[in-house]
C-alpha cells in the first residue's frame, strides 16, 4: 500500500500540470487517471518521497517499469533516463512538424524515446485524432 498522502498526490498533479511528464498526455484526454510514479523505482532504491514523484500516464509508467537508464541509439552510451522533476521537456525532445511523434534532441531525450516507446502505434493513433481536435501537441510542458 502507498504511503503517499493525498496532500503530496495533489501537489504533485499541480507541479505536474496535470499532464504525463514524459509524453505530455493531459489527464482531460486520457481515458484512465494519471499516476503518481517514482522517478526512481522503488524496487532499485527509490523513495516515497516527493522529490522523487511525478506524474505519468499508465502507458508510459507501465513501459518504464524499474528502468532508470537505457542507451542512447546514437552514441551508444548508457544514459540516464529523464527526469520530468529535474529537466525540461523541451531540451530534451520535440514534436514531428504533425505532431504525433516525439522526436528525441539529446542523448538522454532519444534514450527516453526508446526505452519507453513514447512513439508506440496507441499513442500516435490517440495523438492523430487530438491533432484532428486540435488538441495536441502541448506547446508547454
Amino acid at each position: 500500500m502507498s504511503q503517499i498522502s493525498e496532500e503530496i498526490r495533489a501537489r504533485i498533479r499541480t507541479q505536474a500540470n496535470n499532464q504525463c511528464g514524459y509524453c505530455l498526455s493531459l489527464q482531460k484526454y486520457v481515458l484512465g487517471i494519471l499516476e503518481i510514479e517514482h522517478i526512481i523505482p522503488k524496487a532499485v532504491g527509490g523513495s516515497d518521497d516527493e522529490e522523487n514523484l511525478w506524474l505519468a500516464c499508465r502507458l508510459c509508467n507501465s513501459y518504464k517499469g524499474i528502468q532508470t537508464d537505457a542507451r542512447d541509439p546514437v552514441t551508444n552510451h548508457k544514459v540516464k533516463l529523464f527526469n520530468p522533476r529535474q529537466q525540461k521537456w523541451f531540451d530534451h525532445f520535440t514534436w514531428t512538424k504533425n505532431g504525433t511523434q516525439i522526436t528525441g534532441l539529446t542523448p538522454c531525450g532519444r534514450a527516453t524515446v526508446l526505452a519507453l516507446p513514447l512513439n508506440n502505434p496507441y499513442a500516435v493513433t490517440v495523438r492523430q485524432a487530438w491533432v484532428s481536435a486540435g488538441w495536441h501537441p502541448p506547446t508547454e510542458a
